[in-house]
């Protein structure tokens, strides 16, 4: 990825949990501690790139300290984005199974919690984009606006910008003049 001019700076990394007793649970096959081992292995080798996650809370036998280690790991990596989900129970699947099911109520408290922070550091790292030139990949109208283009910048940031129709597909300078919590604005230059 550092070395190729064609891949994006961006890797999708889902973590599940920040909690070894939680990814035990969940039957996988890292620890907490593997997982930020790797992460720091991927940002010296690729200092600019962009990672994203999935994040379950609630699984059964979350305790209030394993959605710590999930919260503080968060905050730690600093994700560019995350996929969070409450956990939910599936038939026939062996967490249905096992006896310590979390309430609702604590469930979705922890998902705002966890929302919350993963917004925070999405916008602070948005805000490093502010009145920057960058490279974007322009790949068509705006969904939510029909008089701006969007694409991705070369770490997965979606833009949206004035510019002209002809540059859809290819990679153009865009200034930054906008930094929001989930993307960003600009002008084509």
């Amino acid at each position: 990825i550092r070395d190729c001019e064609k891949v994006c700076n961006q890797i999708h990394l889902p973590v599940q949990s920040g909690s070894t007793n939680i990814l035990r649970k969940m039957n996988r096959s890292y620890t907490r501690e593997q997982y930020l081992e790797l992460v720091r292995n991927i940002k010296r080798e690729i200092p600019n790139v962009a990672l994203t996650t999935d994040i379950i809370v609630g699984f059964p036998g979350e305790t209030e300290e394993d959605f710590l280690d999930t919260l503080n790991l968060v905050k730690e990596v600093e994700y560019d984005s995350a996929f969070t989900f409450i956990y939910s129970r599936r038939k026939y699947t062996p967490a249905d199974k096992m006896e310590d099911q979390i309430d609702d109520a604590i469930k979705h408290d922890r998902f705002n919690r966890l929302v919350q922070v993963v917004n925070e550091i999405s916008a602070k790292k948005n805000m490093e984009y502010q009145d920057k030139v960058v490279k974007v990949l322009v790949e068509g109208k705006s969904k939510n606006d029909e008089t701006k283009l969007s694409g991705r910048t070369e770490t997965g940031k979606l833009v949206n910008f004035t510019g002209n129709e002809d540059s859809i597909g290819k990679i153009i300078e865009v200034k930054i003049t906008q930094a929001l919590t989930f993307s960003l604005n600009g002008e084509a230059i």
